[in-house]
């Protein structure tokens, strides 16, 4: 095992979860539930299989993930975070929310999937009107879908399509996480390539959770 050889929590930490990819594959099982070893490696473009497959099972050893055979007609193994895994949300989300700062830097080669928005919208914004009616948000970028719904004060995402939007925002990734995080304005996000169809009052009920000021170069809380 690799280690650091420190007594220190940190150190410990970064003993188990510090390698490349440990964090983005507790990212994955987190935001997905129990799935299996393809719709991991789908969920982390660039992975190896045999680096994959070597992490997992570190973390099994670890006692952060567990496999389990899934009954018919799937029949197939999936794997899910055990408790010690599941306590490794909030530094997941910490990290998330630290790592807005560098997101105005979208590179040719980045990668980018529907969840990946979808988490961010749905950790890092709040609904400024919780009595307001109702409202559901499509997201588009780079042909990727996620839907916004505004329901009793919760802001909820999920992967797709929703039937009857009442806004939709469609543009280059950082345009759109950009603007619905607040790190742009309407206008900065339109010269990105942005594009809204519907009632854009909603964007005002999408903010910023209090903690944190979104600036176009980033996020300082």
């Amino acid at each position: 095992m690799r280690s650091y050889a420190q007594y220190c929590s940190v150190a410990r930490a970064l003993d188990v979860v510090g390698d490349r990819w440990t964090l983005l594959i507790i990212r994955e099982l987190l935001l997905r539930g129990a799935c299996r070893f393809t719709d991991l490696k789908n969920g982390l473009p660039g992975v190896a299989t045999n680096l994959l497959s070597g992490r997992l099972k570190e973390l099994e050893e670890f006692g952060l993930v567990a496999r389990r055979d899934a009954p018919p007609p799937v029949a197939t193994t999936l794997y899910e975070l055990t408790d010690d895994g599941l306590a490794l949300e909030p530094v997941v989300k910490a990290l998330g929310l630290w790592g807005l700062r560098y997101m105005n830097i979208e590179k040719p080669d980045d990668a980018f999937q529907a969840h990946w928005l979808g988490y961010a919208v749905a950790s890092y914004t709040t609904d400024t009107d919780p009595t307001g009616p109702p409202a559901v948000i499509q997201l588009v970028a780079s042909d990727q879908e996620a839907v916004v719904e505004l329901r009793d004060g919760q802001i909820t995402t999920r992967v797709g399509r929703a039937d009857k939007p009442d806004l939709v925002i469609d543009g280059p990734p950082r345009a759109v996480l950009g603007l619905v995080n607040g790190g742009l304005d309407l206008k900065q996000a339109r010269a990105l390539g942005l594009s809204t169809h519907g009632r854009r009052t909603l964007l005002r009920r999408i903010q910023p959770h209090s903690a944190t000021q979104v600036t176009g170069a980033g996020v300082h809380a």
